[in-house]
């Protein structure tokens, strides 16, 4: 059984598509069930959001004895399931957090942090808590990361910046220079990335590229090419990500990129990362702010297992 349900509503609002989730609290429990009691363990309640095109399913009350990665794999597959880049599961706040993100790419492994997905697991929460105030400050697995909400664009549309922590560059990749590819450099944006300052990046084939260049690094990576433009302090970005393949947007790979492309000299520390779905806004200082849309697209009961 899926249900598909289309929200409506305002941004924050308890549209009818919302079920039970918005009425209950962000609260957490010894169980680690999150947005409280009553959900049959048999069917889940999931909203679906995207980042820039970069989809995830949300997951706010999770049973106790839930196989995340298993239900990842089931529910983001794009023919056999709802589809999704990855599925993103509550928890109970830890260290002071409100709450906790557990994060799932769609093939089931886990995963340290999206900076988009941490936005649109933000709108989910807020859509559930419409009292909570402007900021959230979320756990994952690399640190607590804050989210502020800049505004909205009209219902289930909301304009998001996350403090992404430090974001390293951390190693040349000289073995990776050659043809097109004029420098590369290893960075830690919480997760692994490979960033490839690349004239050809419009013709890059990232699905025969990605998978290539991720097979040779233990454990995988992501691998994003960009180049600089099309204006001052912009950059062009394609991406291959970890666990999920080539996406429409990568917020911890924009991240990467504006990190190196300042390392490089090619940008200032504002800058517009265009995604192929869309542009992000990196702001590099002590930390890495991260600026960028969420939107609201379904409510969905899946029966599990």
């Amino acid at each position: 059984m899926l249900a598909l349900l289309v929200p409506g509503g305002g941004e924050g609002g308890s549209g009818s598509g919302r079920a039970n989730a918005a009425a209950q609290a962000c609260s957490g429990c010894e169980t680690g069930t999150v947005m409280g009691a009553g959900v049959s363990p048999t069917v889940l309640r999931l909203t679906k959001h995207h980042g820039l095109g970069n989809d995830f399913l949300v997951l706010l009350e999770a049973p106790p004895d839930l196989d995340t990665g298993a239900l990842a794999c089931r529910a983001c597959d794009r023919h056999r399931g709802i589809g999704a880049d990855g599925l993103l599961v509550a928890r109970a706040g830890r260290d002071g957090a409100d709450v906790g993100m557990e994060l799932r790419n769609a093939d089931g492994s886990r995963a340290e942090m999206s900076g988009n997905g941490v936005r649109c697991f933000a709108q989910a929460v807020w859509d559930a808590r419409p009292e909570l105030g402007p900021t959230l400050v979320v756990a994952t697995d690399v640190g607590l990361r804050e989210v502020r909400r800049v505004g909205a664009d009209g219902p289930g549309h909301l304009l998001a910046s996350v403090d992404m922590g430090l974001v390293k560059v951390c190693s040349d990749g000289a073995q990776w220079v050659g043809g097109s590819i004029n420098a590369a450099v290893l960075v830690d944006a919480g997760n692994p990335h490979l960033v490839l300052l690349d004239a050809g990046v419009a013709s890059v084939e990232v699905g025969v590229a990605g998978p290539r260049i991720e097979a040779t690094f233990p454990g995988g990576l992501n691998v994003e090419w960009v180049w600089p433009g099309p204006g001052a302090d912009e950059l062009t970005l394609r991406v291959w990500e970890r666990g999920a393949g080539e996406t429409q947007a990568c917020g911890t790979g924009s991240c990467a990129a504006a990190a190196a492309a300042v390392s490089w000299g090619c940008v200032g520390p504002d800058v517009v990362v265009h995604n192929p779905g869309g542009d992000l806004r990196v702001t590099l200082g002590g930390t890495a702010v991260l600026t960028g849309p969420a939107v609201r697209v379904a409510s969905v009961e899946l029966a599990w297992p």
